[in-house]
């Protein structure tokens, strides 16, 4: 891994779902991510009601290696980045404790400049320093 602080490793990380050229996306993915490296995402609230209503337990919408991971970040910069509706950034609180990291992150509404959204992501570090197992979650 090319980070030394837990703070690199979240502003690396929110970079990249900014990143316009798809080479650069497609490599950074596989730097970041183990191969079976996985993205585990807390779907909206109006999504989980609608699980539940339909007799589901509580969902996660899943990516997981290396082509999914970046289908997962191309659709996410289609849909928010392209456009010009917002960018990512990560809040500067990144920490460290044994192989998981932890760090909040601003979606900025490009209009503004103000964070419109965010959440909360908890990094799980396979032994090569990459990221085996990442859980995002939605806060506004």
């Amino acid at each position: 891994m090319s980070y030394t602080t837990p703070q690199d490793l979240a502003d690396r990380y929110s970079a990249l779902w900014n990143e316009p050229d798809a080479e650069v996306r497609r490599r950074t993915v596989r730097e970041l991510w183990h191969e079976d490296g996985e993205h585990v995402l807390q779907p909206p609230q109006e999504m989980r009601k609608t699980a539940r209503e339909l007799g589901f337990a509580e969902p996660e919408l899943k990516a997981r290696g290396h082509v999914e991971l970046e289908a997962r970040v191309r659709r996410a910069y289609e849909d928010f980045v392209a456009p010009g509706t917002m960018t990512f950034r990560a809040v500067q609180d990144a920490e460290r404790l044994g192989n998981v990291v932890k760090f909040r992150w601003e979606a900025v509404l490009a209009e503004t400049g103000e964070p419109g959204g965010g959440g909360l992501e908890f990094l799980v570090l396979a032994e090569d320093g990459r990221i085996a197992e990442d859980y995002q979650f939605i806060e506004n």
